[in-house]
Formats: C-alpha cells, sequence, structure tokens
C-alpha cells in the first residue's frame, strides 16, 4: 500500500513530537537553573549590601563613642550621692570590710607599708563603694589656710578623705571639731626641707590613704595650698582622669643631671634620671606602686643626700623608668618660680585679686585624656595665712563653691 502526502505527514508529525519535547524539557529545565542561580546571587548582594551597611553602622558608632570617651569640658558638674554612712570605727580601731576610716594607729613604717600594699584578688568590694579622693597635706605644721579648705570640702561628705601628714614642735595642734581636719592627723615623723623624709613622709601618707579601698585618687598638697575651683569641677577632673600627675622631665645643668649621684649606678643611669615638681597626683594602682617599691627607694635612701633633693627626683625618676605610660607628665599645682632662687614665689594678701584668680585658673593650655585642655592646674601655692581674709571674700564667687 502506498504512502500517501497525509500518512507521510502524519508519520513525521510522531516523529518530531519527542524531540518537540525533549526541547521543551531542555528550556525549561535552563529556565529553572538560570532562576535558582538568579535568586542566589540576589540574596547574596542583599545579605553583603546589609553587612556593609551594618559594618559602617558600627564604624560610625565605634567612632561616635571614642569621641564621646575623649571628650570632657570641666565645668561644675553635681557630685554623686554620698554612699551610705560608714561605721564609726571604735577606739581601738576596729575595722570593717577593709574600710579604715580612722587614722590613729601604733603600726611601723614597714607595717604600714606591707599593709598597705595588699590588693584584693576578689575585684567586687563587698559593700558600696563610691570612689573618693585622698586629699594629702603635708606640712610643718597646723593647715593654715583650713577654713579656706572647709567651704572648699563642705556639702561633699562621702567623696573624699583627708590625712596630714604634721612636722617639727609645732606639730601639736588642735583644729575645731566641725572642720574637716580635726583629727586627721596621721602617726608623723620629723621632715626636713630637701632631705630623703620628705620623700619618706609623703609615702607614709600614701599608705594611710590607701587603707581606705574607697580612695581612689590621692592628691599632695602643702598647707600653703588652695583649690582653683570647686569640689565638683577637682572631683569629676581628677575621677575621670585616665592618667597620673606626676611631673617629670630631663634637665641638664646642675639642678638637673648635676644632682645625679654616680652610686646610684646600674639601678639609676644618669640618662634616667628625671626632675620634676614634688606636688603630685595619681591613681590608686600607682599609689600601690609606690609604696611597695623595693629598688629604686632604698638607692635614693642611701645616695639622694645633701644638695640632690629626692622630693623632686625620686618619684620623676621611678614613675618615668616604670610607669610613664600611666603618666601625664605635668603636675596639677601651680607655682611661681619666675623670680630664681631656691623658693617660689609667695602670695600675701594685696596680691589676691579677682583678676589673679582668674589668671591661676587659666593660665596656659595642656591636655586632658588625650585631648587639649585649658583647664591645667587645680590648685595652687603659696599663699600665706595673710592672704585668708580676702581668699574667703574673694575666691568663693569665683569658685562657686556653692555649686
Amino acid at each position: 500500500m502506498k504512502n500517501t502526502p497525509h500518512h507521510i505527514s502524519l508519520s513525521k508529525a510522531r516523529l518530531q513530537l519527542p524531540s518537540l519535547f525533549s526541547i521543551i524539557l531542555i528550556v525549561f529545565g535552563f529556565g529553572l537553573c538560570f532562576g535558582i542561580v538568579l535568586t542566589v546571587h540576589l540574596k547574596n548582594v542583599s545579605l553583603n549590601l546589609q553587612f556593609t551597611q551594618l559594618s559602617i553602622s558600627t564604624e560610625n558608632d565605634n567612632n561616635n563613642n571614642d569621641d564621646k570617651n575623649n571628650e570632657f569640658v570641666v565645668v561644675s558638674l553635681p557630685p554623686p550621692p554620698p554612699p551610705p554612712t560608714l561605721p564609726v570605727p571604735t577606739k581601738s580601731g576596729t575595722e570593717k570590710c577593709g574600710r579604715r576610716t580612722d587614722v590613729a594607729h601604733d603600726m611601723s613604717d614597714d607595717e604600714l607599708m606591707w599593709r598597705a600594699s595588699m590588693v584584693p584578688e576578689v575585684s567586687e568590694y563587698p559593700f558600696v563603694r563610691t570612689p573618693k579622693v585622698a586629699f594629702m597635706f603635708l606640712t610643718r605644721g597646723s593647715v593654715l589656710l583650713s577654713p579656706f579648705w572647709d567651704l572648699f570640702f563642705k556639702g561633699h561628705d562621702g567623696l573624699f578623705s583627708i590625712y596630714v601628714h604634721s612636722s617639727g614642735l609645732s606639730s601639736n595642734w588642735t583644729e575645731p571639731e566641725d572642720s574637716v581636719f580635726y583629727g586627721r592627723r596621721i602617726p608623723s615623723k620629723e621632715v626636713h626641707w630637701g632631705k630623703v623624709n620628705m620623700v619618706e613622709a609623703e609615702r607614709r601618707l600614701l599608705a594611710n590613704a590607701l587603707l581606705d579601698f574607697s580612695n581612689q585618687r590621692f592628691v599632695l598638697l602643702s598647707e600653703s595650698c588652695i583649690p582653683l575651683f570647686n569640689f565638683s569641677t577637682i572631683y569629676s577632673y581628677l575621677i575621670n582622669s585616665k592618667y597620673s600627675h606626676v611631673e617629670s622631665y630631663d634637665l641638664a645643668g646642675p639642678v638637673g643631671r648635676g644632682r645625679y649621684s654616680w652610686k646610684m649606678h646600674p639601678t639609676v643611669k644618669i640618662n634616667e634620671w628625671r626632675k620634676g615638681s614634688q606636688w603630685f597626683e595619681m591613681t590608686r594602682d600607682l599609689a600601690i606602686k609606690v609604696i611597695s617599691d623595693k629598688v629604686y627607694f632604698p638607692v635614693f635612701q642611701s645616695y639622694c643626700n645633701g644638695s640632690c633633693y629626692a622630693d623632686e627626683h625620686y618619684l620623676p625618676t621611678f614613675v618615668s623608668l616604670r610607669f610613664g605610660k600611666m603618666n601625664s607628665n605635668r603636675t596639677l599645682t601651680y607655682v611661681d618660680w619666675s623670680k630664681g632662687g631656691p623658693h617660689p614665689s609667695r602670695y600675701i594678701r594685696y596680691d589676691v585679686t579677682r583678676e589673679f584668680l582668674h589668671k591661676l585658673r587659666g593660665d596656659r593650655s595642656c591636655e586632658y585624656n588625650g585631648r587639649r585642655n585649658e583647664t591645667c592646674h587645680l590648685f595652687a601655692r603659696k599663699f600665706t595665712p595673710h592672704a585668708l581674709d580676702r581668699l574667703l571674700r574673694i575666691a568663693p564667687k569665683i569658685m562657686r563653691f556653692d555649686s
């Protein structure tokens, strides 16, 4: 039977159906694969975009936080609330949880340094602790300007501690019971100007202040010092500082390297010898290191005599050698040496004016926590007792002691 054209076309169509079906499957499979690949790619693009946005946001947040951490403007901030009333110590000096608030004891210097050098292994305190500033006065008798300091401290109980090391025959003084200095004289020893026993007195003050675990910053002052700002400003400045303030610099000439004794070598080399102001401020960590020093201080005790003046060289050298990164290399106490001689300028009654006090409060520019700052000195000396009446009349309004 012959194939008709109709039969031939039908046969061809039957043969082409499988091929057409295969092509359709191929196209469908290709489309499916392309869709899957495209979907995955779009998800990756979206995820990368989100991650990039998150990274940028995080980086910006970190930069903002760094700026906030580095910023500090010295203003009259209200102090934090005072801690609960501390237990009153008994006459025998009984302590609770290591919080020593009295200053009377019969420990020798070695016992005192050993006791004060102890550091708790447990970081959490078993009591409510508000950081305090220890104000340490190294005096030859009473604190001559104590009425002015009483105004400064008024209303800020629980945020400060006071310690007085008094030397000489005039040390048998007493302050009025309503003064913040009443009963704050630590067991003291004789001190001579320019001798190493002046540094021993400084260490004695530090050790006594370290017995109170709430003390976190330590300031050395004299009986002729005054504060230049109100308590809130000074407290905020010190508590928020990342560094200690021990002046330290290398000075050629007779009053610098000329005071070095070669007997100190090799413990202290001449290129490591530093000079600086006696009046310091430091953190608790550094204070512990100072009273625990059994390497450098014995060398100063043995060989820094005569015209060496250990009070101007021990701490600047020790801190520079061991803890330079913790230090700002400047003092917070203004002293005027412009007139020359072994002693700085003294301020009497007629020196105390509004203009003079404003000058002391903003006399130069310095760094605070790595940023430029116009408040560099928080204290000043030497003010005589004759200046007290004008200080009481003029300074509180300028320094806003009522803030």
